[in-house]
Formats: structure tokens, C-alpha cells, sequence
């Protein structure tokens, strides 16, 4: 598996509309991934954009991760768009698992 820590993550939250849940949750993976110590330009956007979007990891809501299974290396579904710890705890061990930590 390569070694992917010398670069920056790209990471895309995404939410039906692209607007309200999406920026939280933006918000939410930038603290969570500051705290992790991974480099990371995180995005947010639709659903529909999302597909045209190049992406390492893309979180979102469990009615949307179904149609982005491949979009990214990473899809990881999301409950709790507030929850920093639980966000983190996600990411670890999925970063882990592709080479990023």
C-alpha cells in the first residue's frame, strides 16, 4: 500500500442540497482532521456534484453514501454531523486502513 502522507487529503462532505448540513459537517472534518494532525482541504457540496468531484474521502449522510461508493477511495457515513470525537475516531481508522496515518 503507498505511503499517501506526503500529500494533502482532499476531503468532501456532501448533503442533498449542498447547503446547511454539508457546511457543519465541513466544519466538523476540519476540527477532526486538525486534531488527527492530517493535512486536508475539505469541501462541501451536493449531491449531484459530488459524483463530478475528485475526492480521497467523502463523508456524508447515510441516504447519500449509497450512490458515492466509488466516487473516492473513502466513503464514510455520518450520524452525528457534530460529533468531533466520533468523526475522528471514523477517519482514524479508515486513513489508517488506505495509508494516510
Amino acid at each position: 500500500m503507498p505511503d499517501r502522507r506526503d500529500r494533502e487529503l482532499r476531503v468532501l462532505t456532501v448533503c442533498g442540497v449542498g447547503m446547511g448540513s454539508s457546511l457543519i459537517l465541513k466544519m466538523t472534518a476540519e476540527k477532526a482532521l486538525a486534531q488527527l494532525g492530517v493535512p486536508a482541504r475539505v469541501e462541501h457540496a451536493d449531491l449531484s456534484s459530488a459524483r463530478g468531484m475528485r475526492a480521497d474521502v467523502i463523508l456524508g449522510q447515510g441516504l447519500h453514501v449509497g450512490e458515492l461508493q466509488g466516487e473516492a477511495p473513502v466513503v464514510i457515513e455520518v450520524t452525528n454531523f457534530l460529533d468531533v470525537n466520533g468523526l475522528k475516531a471514523q477517519l482514524a481508522a479508515r486513513l489508517k486502513e488506505h495509508g494516510w496515518m
